[in-house]
């Protein structure tokens, strides 16, 4: 693992990228020299929570879903196309795509009313808007 920490180093000086905090569990495969290493470039190691099985649960769901809906999907050409698909992706998971446990609303938008007048129905007029070329679908009432 202590090689592993030089290779992280090694590779962030030679992209010119400065890293401020590494995120690890407390796992007994990583020495105190690890730690060491990466203190020796500045980097700060951030042990998780003890005793928290499902503290990186949210985040490895996250990375999941984002690897399914959009990386699988999308050829990824540099890091500055990757950090604009990322964003896109984030704009879309928090503020369009619908959560099953927020009972199908968007962590930053609330459920819409249902629509129960037949009429309502019939005149119903959906948009479809595409963000990234088609990879992510995002569909709305029309005006």
């Amino acid at each position: 693992m202590a090689q592993v920490a030089r290779n992280l180093v090694t590779d962030l000086e030679q992209e010119g990228t400065k890293a401020a905090f590494l995120i690890r569990d407390r796992d007994a495969k990583f020495p105190a020299l690890f730690d060491e290493i990466l203190a020796d470039t500045g980097i700060r190691t951030v042990l998780t929570a003890v005793r928290t099985p499902r503290m990186n649960a949210v985040m490895e769901r996250w990375v999941r879903t984002c690897r399914h809906e959009l990386l699988d999907r999308t050829p990824i050409w540099n890091q500055r196309h990757l950090l604009h698909a990322l964003r896109q992706f984030e704009q879309h998971y928090n503020q369009h795509r619908p959560h099953r446990t927020l009972h199908q609303a968007a962590p930053l938008r609330a459920v819409p009313e249902p629509i129960t007048d037949p009429n309502e129905l019939k005149r119903l007029c959906i948009r479809r808007h595409d963000r990234l070329g088609g990879t992510l679908h995002e569909y709305r009432h029309a005006a």
